[in-house]
């Protein structure tokens, strides 16, 4: 297996977090996205397949690598085996897992000559994102919240531009802020959901984007992760995220 085996071999801080965000990008997308080809691929009649994510956020599954030990730290193997045995939510809630495991493995191989300090930085880097299962699962991080005893400032958090838990589903923005109250607007809102993720890349909520929210899952995305625009939102009664819409189809 020519693909999985393949290495840009990051040497700073910095390389090592890119490729880690770059492979998790890619599995991402296996498992949430592409799920539908993800899962035909894992056909249980097949041989042990892996899940490889690459640094250009692509992703494969594929035998494991022939050579031996391998190049890089391998991903779970067999994962295709347990898919008709599992229920489907359950049985991604597992590759997710080994997916958050290799991914670690990865980085770390790459980060071995690194010294404490740098390790350390590399593991705050990684930590701030999301993991693979949290995406999958819907899971939300739990984050400590400042507490704000302003009454303007709380009346404002429940009319923000483009807040998804104070929002319809198509997150429609209200009427404008006065221009003076407009910045603090915008600090407020991604405050109050820093722990709101998107479904598709699993990055974090910022107030200058758009986002939709799913009617059966409850789960948020951006909206150009679903190719979905503010003006095409108007038009949407009820929004079913590519997930939700394969799985009804399926049906």
């Amino acid at each position: 297996m020519e693909g999985a085996s393949v290495s840009t071999n990051p040497r700073t801080v910095e390389e090592v977090f890119k490729d880690f965000k770059g492979r998790r990008a890619g599995m991402l997308k296996a498992l949430t996205s592409d799920v539908e080809e993800f899962y035909r691929q894992c056909d249980p009649e097949k041989e042990n397949l892996c899940l490889y994510g690459f640094s250009d956020e692509t992703w494969e599954v594929n035998l494991p690598a022939e050579e031996v030990p391998p190049e890089l730290p391998e991903p779970a193997l067999g994962i295709n085996f347990a898919r008709d045995g599992m229920q489907r939510k359950d049985w991604l809630s597992l590759v997710a897992v080994h997916s958050d495991a290799w991914l670690l493995a990865v980085a770390f191989y790459y980060g071995a000559r690194f010294d404490k300090n740098e390790r350390k930085r590399l593991f705050n880097m990684i930590n701030e994102l999301p993991t693979v299962f949290d995406v999958v699962t819907g899971k939300k991080p739990v984050k400590e919240k400042p507490v704000v005893n302003n009454t303007a400032g709380n009346k404002s958090k429940a009319t923000g531009k483009h807040a998804p838990e104070q929002q319809s589903k198509l997150s429609k923005p209200p009427p404008p802020p006065p221009k003076d109250e407009e910045d603090n607007l915008d600090d407020e809102d991604e405050e109050e959901h820093g722990d709101t993720y998107c479904g598709s890349c699993g990055g974090n909520y910022t107030a200058d984007e758009f986002w939709i929210g799913c009617d059966i899952c409850e789960k948020w995305f951006h909206g150009k992760c679903v190719k979905i625009t503010p003006a095409r939102a108007e038009h949407i009664k009820q929004y079913k995220c590519p997930s939700c819409s394969n799985k009804r189809a399926r049906t």
